[in-house]
């Protein structure tokens, strides 16, 4: 019993028996409103732990130097075909790369800015090697085709057919329908491939006009159609490249494609008479044996004109759209640059005053793509950090004159959110290494970026659409923090034994101040 006596005797709650208290309707008064200010406390300080402080500071920006810069976006070019469109890279350290394809996709579309067909993925457009006769080949055309009995001239009394058919927009319908197959050679006077590709053109035409005579056999049949006097049977035909030698077969020049969409079909080989002569014997070749496939009868199509497309390199798929989609992303160094978007060809010309680089910016954002979660929590910030997600997103550009080029400022700054752990107050410092495991666990990286665009018109280049982009050797850093659970239990303590503490001492003194006001009306104060 002793032992128990002892433990006793460190009590620090000793109980007085009830009957020797005494409540008064004071005490009961001062007790409610202590246990309201003790509700109303522990609720502001319930508050205070759940929510999150935030502090905004400026550093040096100290992402890795090794890290790429990832630029993803998803532009509209309403009148530039994905058979030309090239988006290109270069930076102030030299790097330059071109026409950049295998983290983009490419979608043909309308004046509406609607997909019309599958994605297009060609092959890069080959360098010609020959983009004409040169030199004695002209001569040994003549030599190599008298030699197979194809010579100058014809039989006697024969009319004779000598270079292409000329054909405009009131010829052109009805020559299409007339020749089983029709290769057109779409041309400007002044493009220096087209002046390339004249003789060597109207030679190969005269050849095949001598073998299968229009008149009486007209099998296959060249022709071409100025650019420059019929611009809208051009502008129809969505030729942009010059030349553009398209095939036309009993009227039109359309591929089957998968999902029952259409393409164009063009060629792309050698632009010597040779090489022209050969991709039109076999056109006539395939004709035939679709003929005979078909159980005889007259020279007809190739029985699958988008399979012989595939496989022959000399032929390509056009988009039988005006305008492409671009979207995807590529990897850039963390240096100025730019990004450039135009109309680009090793073998065609292009009409400076006709390219349109029109676009709308569906999206444009820098750095990694974040998930759905950590991208809302980004989201939830950018207020505080008078951030705009998307500056250019659903933006319209339009050109309203000729030779209009589209420029786009860019200046990126790092946003970089720390977020702390939830027992703890602690968070990275600001000097934490970018490299440090611990840093990039915990924090966010996203890039906010202010632009400045214009347009202007320069006589001597192509219209082209720039996104010149410069990051900023500062980075702004928001550090979270939160209230530590240890902080908030003490402070819980604080708030109860404080508030109980405080209402004693005013009980006791309006008690006291009570008992001498008595005294004083039963005149014993002394």
């Amino acid at each position: 019993m002793s032992i128990f006596s002892k433990i006793k005797a460190v009590d620090f709650y000793r109980r007085i028996p009830r009957d020797l208290t005494e409540a008064s309707l004071s005490g009961a008064t001062l007790s409610l409103v202590a246990a309201i200010w003790i509700v109303v406390l522990v609720w502001l300080e319930l508050r205070a732990f759940l929510t999150v402080t935030t502090s905004t500071t400026v550093i040096v920006d100290q992402s890795p130097n090794t890290d790429l810069l990832r630029i993803n976006f998803n532009f509209s070019f309403p009148a530039l075909s994905c058979e030309f469109a090239s988006v290109d890279i270069t930076d102030v350290i030299g790097t330059a790369r071109y026409n950049l394809s295998r983290t983009l996709r490419k979608h043909p579309i309308d004046a509406a800015l609607r997909i019309v067909g599958p994605q297009h993925h060609p092959d890069p457009i080959p360098e010609l090697q020959r983009g004409g006769n040169e030199g004695g080949e002209e001569e040994e055309a003549q030599r190599q085709l008298a030699e197979e009995g194809i010579a100058s001239g014809g039989e006697a009394g024969e009319k004779q057919y000598v270079g292409s058919l000329v054909l405009d927009s009131r010829t052109f319908d009805a020559a299409t329908k007339q020749y089983p197959i029709l290769i057109v050679n779409f041309f400007a006077p002044w493009c220096h491939w087209c002046q390339l590709l004249e003789p060597a053109w109207e030679q190969a035409a005269t050849v095949m006009s001598q073998k299968y005579h229009p008149d009486h056999d007209g099998r296959i049949r060249l022709a071409k159609v100025d650019c420059t006097m019929d611009a809208n049977l051009c502008f129809s035909h969505h030729v942009q490249g010059y030349p553009s030698i398209r095939v036309f077969r009993k009227g039109d020049d359309s591929i089957m494609r998968e999902h029952g969409q259409h393409d164009h079909e063009s060629y792309y080989g050698e632009r010597d008479t040779l090489s022209l002569i050969a991709f039109s014997e076999s056109l006539v070749a395939a004709a035939q044996a679709a003929a005979a496939a078909a159980g005889g009868g007259a020279a007809l199509p190739g029985a699958d004109p988008a399979a012989a497309a595939a496989s022959d390199p000399n032929r390509r798929r056009a988009p039988q759209a005006a305008g492409c989609q671009i979207e995807g992303f590529v990897l850039v160094k963390k240096v100025p640059g730019n990004l450039m978007v135009h109309a680009n060809s090793p073998s065609h010309s292009f009409d400076a005053a006709a390219m349109n680089l029109s676009h709308v910016v569906h999206h444009l954002s820098f750095g990694r793509q974040l998930p759905a979660r950590k991208r809302q929590h980004v989201e939830r910030l950018m207020p505080l950090l008078h951030l705009k997600d998307g500056r250019l997103n659903n933006h319209t550009f339009t050109s309203q004159h000729e030779r209009v080029t589209h420029e786009h400022f860019l200046q990126l700054v790092l946003t970089e959110v720390r977020r702390p752990s939830f027992l703890s107050s602690a968070t990275l410092p600001a000097t934490t290494s970018s490299t440090s495991r611990e840093w990039n666990r915990h924090a966010l990286h996203a890039f906010d970026f202010t632009v400045h665009s214009h347009t202007l018109q320069r006589p001597d280049e192509l219209p082209a659409a720039r996104f010149h982009y410069l990051l900023s050797p500062m980075q702004v850093v928001l550090t979270e923090t939160r209230a530590s659970l240890a902080g908030f239990l003490t402070n819980l303590c604080a708030i109860i034994g404080g508030v109980f503490t405080v209402a004693g001492i005013v009980d006791g003194m309006l008690h006291g101040a009570v008992r001498v006001a008595k005294k004083i009306q039963l005149g014993k104060n002394s």
